[in-house]
């Protein structure tokens, strides 16, 4: 190598800084390959390595007669000729590649091409690591990515509204159904910002306080929390749970919302069945010794009568007077006394099919007769194609009945009643009776009393307090439920929900 010694040394720095020039593998080994040809007496040079799948070696920047072939397999497959030098690029016996050339001047050109091999091995392994190493980087990468996005998936399918905030009270994570909630705020415009710049509805001591008590204590918190949506109200159970990232103190509280408004229903009028059953059995016995007195009482009115002296002498009317008040107010108290023990040991009666609009038409009929009738206008929106339920239309009627007469009682000054029958919207074999009316409303903290018995706002001797018990107890007896919506001063209206009788 004495006479091209200092070309040779030329070839061989250029052909170092083609590979420190970080290329990628097949521009560089192109390039290597075209600084071979010029650099070198050669017809011929190509340089093969084996691709990424480990599985095939490819020809780089080769002559036609090579035509970029691709071999699998072994290398020793690929064509040569005795003319045709190869140089091997192995490293711990795994055959990495093969430099092929052909040179007019062996001597000339062939230490050239074993230091050219010698540089190339560590290359091609380099490049072959850094090639796997990338593949399992991109394949650890989206493993990851997919794990995160079907985590974020779970979150945002939960039916229930998630937020998770730091020790700064900044937002870090905000699901779905925050997102479609009760604000509707979307998760790019709440994540990063202060929980009291976003949740501005709720005090913001009062939250500072719940966080700070789960971070300090690491207990779990649960509130329930009613929030008015215009004459009515929806109930949420919020919790609040501590989250650690890799130490033992609490960095994040993930709060979770939940809808318990009818959870909450179903639990009021569960404790309102409960106590209504308690009452009743109670009643059941004070009634039934209640009733011996009365008729003790009814019966000496009777003998006093009797014996009172035909001429009529002052004395004997006026006393015939007061035995009259008596008789009565004796009638009137076995009258409540039966109403009561209807109410606690209700009376299953045969049921059939009947129609609530039938019932509303009855009813109504009945009561345009009534003097203070005439002072309301009545709105009937009655469904034409409501099915029937299966019930007695006798304790339905008195139901019905019950309520137009509160609903008159609550319009002194007059007003609109209206009676108005559908398909209940969220269940289709459900029917409602609905009686609304304009009249003074019933405070919320009245209303989970006006099914108890004896219960009534009404001035005495103006009512008794059994007509809604007696109702409650004659729909649940249908396998129904009675509700109410009310506000002061806004009217109220009565819900009756019954069965189809398909259903």
């Amino acid at each position: 190598m004495s006479g091209a010694e200092p070309g040779s040394l030329a070839l061989l720095g250029s052909i170092a800084k083609l590979l420190n020039a970080g290329l990628g593998i097949e521009p560089t080994l192109a390039a290597v390959t075209e600084a071979l040809r010029a650099g070198l007496p050669a017809e011929h040079v190509t340089i093969w390595f084996r691709e990424p799948s480990a599985t095939a070696f490819r020809a780089v920047a080769a002559p036609a007669s090579a035509g970029g072939q691709t071999w699998l397999g072994s290398l020793d497959a690929v064509p040569h000729e005795p003319s045709l030098h190869r140089l091997s690029l192995e490293q711990e016996g795994t055959r990495l590649g093969l430099l092929t050339a052909r040179l007019r001047d062996d001597d000339a050109g062939l230490d050239v091409l074993r230091i050219v091999a010698d540089f190339l091995t560590p290359y091609v392994a380099s490049a072959e690591l850094s090639t796997d190493l990338a593949g399992e980087v991109a394949a650890q990468s989206r493993e990851i990515e997919e794990h995160r996005r079907f985590t974020s998936l779970i979150i945002d399918t939960l039916p229930l509204g998630l937020y998770v905030v730091d020790r700064e009270y900044r937002i870090q994570t905000w699901n779905r159904k925050r997102e479609t909630g009760t604000q509707g705020l979307r998760r790019e415009v709440v994540v990063g910002r202060r929980i009291f710049d976003v949740l501005t509805r709720q005090d913001p001591e009062r939250l500072r306080s719940e966080l700070d008590r789960v971070f300090q204590t690491g207990e779990i918190q649960q509130i329930t929390l009613e929030v008015p949506q215009g004459r009515e109200s929806r109930f949420y159970r919020l919790s609040k749970i501590p989250m650690r990232l890799d130490s033992d103190e609490i960095t994040h509280v993930i709060t979770i919302g939940e809808d318990v408004t009818d959870w909450h229903g179903i639990q009021a009028r569960i404790m309102q069945s409960e106590k209504l059953a308690a009452i009743g059995q109670l009643a059941a016995g004070v009634m039934h010794e209640i009733n011996n007195p009365l008729a003790t009482i009814s019966a000496c009115v009777a003998a006093i009568q009797g014996r009172l002296e035909p001429a009529r002498s002052p004395v004997a009317t006026a006393v015939a007077e007061y035995l009259e008040i008596i008789d009565k107010e004796v009638e009137r108290c076995s009258g409540i006394v039966d109403g009561l023990l209807d109410f606690s040991r209700p009376k299953s009666k045969a049921k059939t099919a009947v129609s609530l609009n039938g019932l509303a038409a009855d009813a109504l009929s009945l009561l345009k007769h009534h003097q203070r009738f005439k002072r309301f206008q009545i709105v009937e929106q009655l469904d034409p194609e409501l099915p029937p339920v299966l019930g007695n239309a006798e304790q339905l009627t008195q139901v019905l009945m019950a309520l137009l007469l509160n609903a008159m009682d609550a319009m002194e000054q007059g007003g609109q009643l209206t009676l108005r029958t559908s398909r209940d919207r969220f269940r289709a074999e459900e029917v409602v009776l609905e009686v609304q009316d304009t009249g003074v409303g019933i405070p919320r903290e009245e209303q989970s009393k006006i099914f108890e018995p004896f219960y009534t706002t009404k001035p005495p001797g103006r009512g008794t307090g059994l007509g809604l018990s007696i109702s409650y107890g004659i729909v649940e007896d249908h396998r129904g439920r009675i509700e109410v919506d009310s506000a002061p001063g806004g009217g109220a209206t009565f819900r009756v929900r019954l069965p189809a009788a398909a259903a």
